[in-house]
């Protein structure tokens, strides 16, 4: 399959056709990842950022670490 490259204000943008789109449930809107390998690109679906909510659920009592001691203040810093 292929596309046109057009120019999109100062940058250049690809139209991907909707079989492919459907394909990867890529719509208006949808973050990707561009990777460069040899003389080509690859285009896909960005990892979604996890919310704090969905880190801090993640916490349990197996993997919850000690209080680290840094030592004294060296700075400025508050704690």
């Amino acid at each position: 399959m292929s596309t046109t490259i057009q120019k999109w204000g100062n940058s250049l943008g690809i139209r991907i056709p909707q079989k492919i789109a459907k394909e990867y449930g890529f719509i208006h809107g949808s973050k990707v990842e561009i990777q460069t390998i040899g003389e080509g690109i690859i285009i896909r679906p960005a990892e979604p950022i996890p919310t704090l909510e969905e880190l801090m659920a993640k916490i349990t009592p197996e993997n919850q670490h000690e209080e680290v001691d840094f030592g004294r203040a060296e700075g400025e810093e508050i704690w």
